[in-house]
């Protein structure tokens, strides 16, 4: 008996089926909620429940089902590596480095070299004012006490490393 033979579909069952594809693929391919996955694999179930006259049937179809899906994913991860998708908006292609302007933070390199006053003891961290600006900064090495004059030595990302002037 050919395969064919064995699963013998009608109407019904091929719309709910190809629908189901459909949907399927509509969910590989675009971002989204999983409504059309959720709908697709819910008709696809409706169509093995209702073109299957045995168990075999619903086995051998849900076989061909799953191998048709594996196929449907394998061209959509493709297509998200090197095919439409890959030049579609919806995938970062640039990186967003320091040398090309991108930071993930606020530069604080703007207070290097500039002097300020500690408002809280340095122990090695504390918060300094700089003209204004109050900053949690590191003290270099030793405790600074509150109203010493200090002055920015380093910045490293977020770390403000000051000395006692």
């Amino acid at each position: 008996m050919e395969l064919l033979e064995i699963i013998s579909l009608n109407w019904p069952a091929a719309i709910c089926l190809i629908l189901g594809f459909v949907f399927v693929t509509i969910e590989l391919f675009t971002p989204g909620f999983g409504v059309p996955g959720i709908a697709g694999l819910t008709l696809l179930l409706i169509g093995v429940i209702v073109a299957a006259d045995s168990v075999l049937e619903g086995i051998l179809l849900t076989i061909i089902i799953v191998l048709v899906l594996c196929l449907l994913f394998t061209i959509a991860v493709r297509s998200a590596s090197k095919g439409a998708l890959a030049r579609s908006p919806l995938i970062l292609s640039t990186a967003t480095a320091k040398q090309d302007g991108f930071t993930s933070g606020e530069d604080l390199n703007y207070f290097l070299g500039h002097e300020g006053v500690v408002t809280t003891m340095l122990r090695p961290v504390g918060t300094a004012d700089f003209e204004g600006v109050k900053l949690d900064v590191l003290a270099e090495g030793e405790f600074i006490e509150v109203g010493v004059r200090i002055k920015v030595v380093r910045v490293e990302g977020r770390k403000i490393v000051v000395r006692a002037i």
